[in-house]
């Protein structure tokens, strides 16, 4: 253990793993903060908890299963000249699931009900099916995350550290997004329209057709910026529409 910690080449790939974790994340962050807010005020923050604390044990199980994981990356059966592996297999329908219950949250958002006069009907979700949801969705992130673990790091103390430490990260930045995409409406659709961009991105690496998470996260990066100008506007509007009245 001396060893590892006096080893330069050991920090390097821990910073860079811990940092790659914490990017991956934020589209786990985000599905949970959305997927929480069916829920009455007092049980979203328990929600998001549970949550990540599920991503958090998925990650360190699968990590403690490197040969399990490898094989599944193994060929399963072949069609036509598709040869499938159960990777391909958890990785399209994770990113159907996501894209489904993206599409319905949007769906709910254009199409639904006024949430002013009903909003015992809106909460339809019970802590248990949230939970549940983030646990699915845990599991394919858990297995992208892991996948980018082995193939940076070399030392499993290294992996399961850098994962520890994304996960605090995303836990102490989850309620802060959460009430951020509550509290504005177009940016909660933003969300849902790049978790519907992430779902197909791993249906995609499902079928072999790998698409660079860089491309998707500039493109959510140039999207959040442009947000952010609206809403500026918008602040800039206000005030002084306030001085005006």
């Amino acid at each position: 253990m001396i060893d590892l910690l006096s080893d330069p080449a050991v920090w390097a790939s821990f910073l860079t793993l811990t940092l790659l974790e914490i990017v991956l994340g934020v589209d786990n962050v985000i599905f949970i903060s959305i997927a929480a807010s069916k829920l009455p005020k007092g049980k979203r923050a328990v929600a998001r908890f549970y949550g990540l604390m599920g991503a958090l044990v998925l990650r360190i199980a699968l990590l403690f299963s490197i040969t399990w994981i490898i094989g599944l990356t193994a060929p399963a059966f072949t069609i036509f000249s598709w040869v499938v592996s159960w990777r391909d297999i958890i990785l399209i329908a994770g990113g159907l699931f996501l894209i489904y219950k993206a599409s319905t949250e949007i769906f709910d958002e254009v199409e639904g009900e006024d949430l002013h006069t009903t909003p015992e009907r809106v909460v339809g979700a019970t802590l248990l099916s949230v939970v549940v949801q983030i646990m699915i969705l845990d599991l394919v992130f858990s297995f992208d995350s892991v996948i980018t673990a082995v193939g940076i790091a070399d030392h499993l103390e290294v992996m399961i550290a850098a994962v520890v430490i994304a996960i605090i990260v995303m836990m102490v930045a989850a309620t802060p997004i959460a009430n951020f995409v509550e509290n504005h409406p177009s940016t909660k659709m933003l969300a849902l329209a790049f978790l519907v961009m992430v779902g197909m991105a791993l249906v995609a690496d499902g079928f072999q057709a790998h698409v660079e998470r860089g491309f998707i996260y500039a493109a959510m990066v140039f999207a959040g910026a442009v947000e952010g100008l609206n809403l500026l506007r918008q602040r800039k509007r206000r005030q002084q529409a306030e001085k005006v009245g």
